[in-house]
């Protein structure tokens, strides 16, 4: 199956060239605690307009709310850590405090809860006493690009069931990937 990129919506300037060398539009929609619902909005609008399927998160480093769920639930993120360990912000930090000598990256459906969607894929790589933060951070951008990939493709191909009870929340959902 073939995706097709037409828009990247980003909270930063950073990846407008890449975007437009590729023939990608991009919009940038700056997000505070206090435009956030104006925002989201903003990019709903963007994400009809554009006919899209399927959002990924990629250093998005925001939570979506509630409401933008309820109207947009195909989302997938890419975490920077095996989950459950090291869910939030900086988990590569926490990774070297702890002294782990392995780490991780997860790609998982996003809900309403930070990091605790059905999981698509994960994987890990070894690390050592010899590892610096910044080298735990440069072997894990690596990671995360292939777990990420693995999953919008596992994704797109129709291989990922998700199943589990769930009522009100898609906490507790789990999923199965067909090989």
């Amino acid at each position: 199956m073939t995706a097709i990129i037409p828009v990247v919506i980003s909270n930063h300037p950073d990846l407008e060239e890449v975007a437009h060398n590729f023939g990608i539009n991009y919009h940038q929609i700056s997000i505070t605690p206090d435009n956030k619902r104006e925002q989201e909005q903003q990019q709903l609008a963007i994400l009809k307009q554009y006919k899209i399927d399927l959002v990924v998160l990629a250093k998005y480093m925001q939570v979506l709310s509630p409401e933008f769920l309820a109207q947009f639930d195909q989302v997938i993120n890419i975490h920077h850590s095996f989950l459950p360990a090291f869910a939030g912000a900086n988990p590569y930090h926490r990774a070297y405090k702890r002294g782990v000598k392995i780490i991780g990256a997860t790609a998982h459906y996003v809900t309403e809860e930070l990091d605790e969607g059905p999981i698509i894929e994960q994987d890990v790589i070894r690390v050592s006493h010899r590892d610096s933060v910044q080298d735990l951070i440069r072997k894990g951008k690596d990671l995360e690009r292939i777990v990420l990939a693995r999953a919008i493709r596992q994704h797109l191909e129709n291989r990922v069931l998700v199943y589990g009870q769930s009522a009100n929340s898609r906490l507790g959902l789990r999923t199965v990937v067909f090989d």
